[in-house]
């Protein structure tokens, strides 16, 4: 019997690897869905489509505190991203939480249309019809950069609706030294543009320090999907990039705010941090010397746990 199992074990390993190799692409997308898919199961987190107007969210929720009367924490992804950004940090969340995570507007499964309005204060607006979809009446917020962007201006725009808001390496004020990425696109190239596996294994590299393992096949089939949505991405950069900054409006933010920052973000550069909280009346500070763009991703434990401690200061 032993034998028979160890046979068919190398039976699949070696099925396995003959598609890597012959299908890598193929392979790894199918590799991705399904182990996020895996991921949000086994975490408990179930998908759903939300109508709001002229588009259809793709949420995440926890399905275990659905309808219960647990406080709601609204995750918000950052520019290229989607909801499973998330998963690893919620689930460190989610007993005690309702959590809602939304693919935004030309993101993820709720998709692109190039009628939409991708700005900060237009996604800030479907997120209070999401939530009056799902009669939840104030949430925490927290968002990663272009998230960490929407999450303020709906702070800022519904401070009724905003226990508090946590703004991870966001973007939204202008930064006092250039990043990365603020001095590539001063030389007429944005990173997001992925035209070559190459263009996406350098992009890859700035978008964090201390990445999560994922097998370059996989990779590649990432590459792939940014290359595909290359025009979709330029459109709502260009609704977003340096649009609707909220530098002098940061004082009319009353919530309690927390800021998180990985120093080493080549993406937006951390001097910005200074800015958000000299700006913000009521706001805390919290800076990892070795972490990147993504706090969530990189130490999901950890990062969930200060964002835990700040909110329950904050009931």
């Amino acid at each position: 019997m032993k034998k028979i199992i160890f046979s068919s074990l190398a039976g699949i390993l070696l099925l396995c690897t003959l598609l890597v190799f012959i299908f890598p692409v193929k392979t790894g997308e199918w590799v991705y869905t399904t182990s996020i898919a895996t991921e949000a199961s086994l975490y408990g987190f179930k998908e759903q489509t939300i109508p709001i107007g002229s588009l259809a969210l793709s949420v995440y929720r926890n399905s275990s505190n659905l309808g219960s009367d647990k406080p709601s924490i609204l995750m918000l992804h950052g520019y290229s991203a989607d909801k499973s950004v998330w998963l690893r940090f919620a689930h460190h969340l989610a007993d005690d939480y309702h959590i809602i995570i939304p693919d935004m507007a030309g993101h993820g499964k709720t998709g692109f249309n190039s009628e939409w309005d991708y700005s900060g204060p237009a996604q800030a607006a479907r997120l209070q019809t999401l939530l009056d979809r799902l009669q939840v009446q104030k949430v925490h917020i927290i968002g990663n950069s272009m998230g960490g962007f929407i999450a303020a201006h709906f702070a800022r725009l519904f401070p009724e609706r905003t226990i508090t808001a946590t703004l991870v390496n966001p973007s939204g004020v202008e930064s006092p030294e250039p990043s990365e990425m603020g001095k590539m696109l001063a030389q007429g190239k944005n990173p997001f543009q992925i035209n070559s596996h190459e263009d996406f294994k350098h992009f890859y590299s700035m978008t964090m320090a201390q990445p999560p393992l994922v097998p370059d096949f996989v990779k590649e089939a990432v590459a792939e999907k940014y290359m595909a949505r290359r025009d979709e991405l330029k459109v709502i950069f260009e609704d977003i990039h340096l649009k609707d900054l909220l530098d002098d409006q940061l004082a009319s933010i009353g919530s309690p705010v927390l800021i998180m920052w990985g120093a080493l973000d080549q993406l937006i550069h951390v001097s910005s941090a200074d800015v958000w909280q000299k700006g913000l009346p009521d706001s805390q500070l919290k800076i990892w010397p070795d972490i990147g763009h993504m706090p969530m991703l990189e130490i999901p434990e950890e990062s969930a746990g200060v964002f835990r401690e700040f909110m329950s200061r904050h009931q």
